[in-house]
């Protein structure tokens, strides 16, 4: 296979607004994942959610005809509340992630800096709401730098750890990022897949620390991307700027009941569990795929993995066609055409994976 050039923007960019391609900003990689194919593009961990939850969720399904009431929803972010040491009016539940994303223009931001390489949703959400965005683009291997960050961005937006780098950045260096008037949003969507999560802000956020706002997502772990689950931790009056104008019901009763069942103790300890699972399954990913002389990006904590090779359209077109779905990663700002992401998965699917690359690579 022959090499390819990578293009990068490093460093800090007010991009124009006409020089962005919002399609690309929008791809994800379910386009990469058809049905029947080995699925290492998305990373939602399993295809279904485990036994115990499809049965709590499948016992309201005899409920479904009466609104979700405020109950249930106070319910839901108590239970989320004390998962996180928090108070329920510290949270507010959403439909997803991507949910609470497209809420962040309610702040009426002046300077939105967006880190990347990352999840570029906040990216298009507050660009669509005609917010100013300076992107920020980490140069591998993609510590986070607070002075790169403009002092004039009064919102700051990060991952921790980030798609698609599996990067997860100290605690610490992430409250270096305060300011007066800043609003520091950090998106943990995949928080709960790293052991212990030593370096959450989930326990910080809300009246403390009315200045840093934490969103969760319970897609990935729980193999809820069909039901759309997540919430936001922060101050309760930064919680009202975001709900503000939102529709009556946004949840479903079975949103709700999801998010109540993840948070109760037996389950975040299941979470955690998990947690190792993944750790000893991305080791062994980083062995096997840097054995056949792939570049793997480490140290990574993530629940996936960014991989630089040769001629990366190439190999994504031979691997689909054994069946195999990985995440092309140009689309995130500051990656080439030779990035890829994969996520981790157990050892037989990784055979699969590896022999379609050991193939390719001949």
């Amino acid at each position: 296979m022959r090499s390819g050039r990578d293009h990068r923007n490093v460093g800090c960019a007010l991009v124009p607004e006409d020089s962005i391609d919002h399609a690309t900003l929008r791809h994800h990689g379910d386009v990469d994942a058809r049905p029947g194919m080995l699925d290492f593009a998305v990373n939602v961990q399993g295809d279904a959610p485990p036994p115990w939850l499809r049965e709590r969720l499948a016992a309201r399904l005899d409920t479904l005809g009466r609104y979700p009431s405020a109950e249930e929803e106070l319910a839901a972010r108590t239970a989320v509340a004390a998962r996180h040491g928090c108070s329920p009016d510290e949270v507010l539940l959403l439909a997803g992630g991507a949910e609470g994303f497209a809420m962040l223009p309610r702040l009426s931001p002046t300077l939105a800096a967006v880190l990347h390489p990352s999840f570029t949703e906040p990216d298009l959400a507050l660009r669509e709401a005609g917010v100013e965005v300076a992107r920020v683009v980490l140069e591998p291997p993609y510590a986070l730098d607070p002075a790169l960050v403009p002092e004039a961005a009064d919102l700051v937006v990060l991952g921790n750890p980030t798609n698609p780098t599996s990067v997860q950045h100290c605690a610490a260096t992430i409250l270096e990022l305060r300011r007066p008037g800043r609003i520091i949003v950090v998106d943990e969507a995949f928080a709960d897949a790293v052991a212990g999560e030593p370096e959450s802000l989930a326990g910080l956020a809300g009246s403390a620390a009315p200045d840093v706002l934490v969103l969760r997502s319970l897609t990935k772990t729980w193999a809820l991307a069909g039901l759309r689950c997540g919430y936001w931790l922060g101050a309760p009056e930064v919680l009202a700027r975001l709900n503000h104008g939102r529709a009556h019901w946004p949840l479903g009763t079975l949103q709700v009941e999801a998010i109540t069942a993840t948070a109760e103790p037996a389950a975040v300890a299941q979470a955690q569990q998990h947690a190792k699972v993944i750790a000893a399954e991305r080791r062994s990913m980083v062995e096997r795929l840097t054995a056949l002389g792939i570049e793997v990006h480490t140290p990574a904590d993530g629940p996936f993995l960014l991989l630089h090779v040769p001629d990366g359209a190439l190999l994504r077109k031979h691997l689909a066609e054994q069946g195999i779905a990985v995440r092309r990663a140009d689309t995130f700002p500051g990656l080439g055409p030779n990035h890829l992401r994969v996520a981790v998965r157990g050892a037989d699917a990784v055979d699969r994976l590896i022999a379609a690359i050991r193939a390719a690579l001949c």
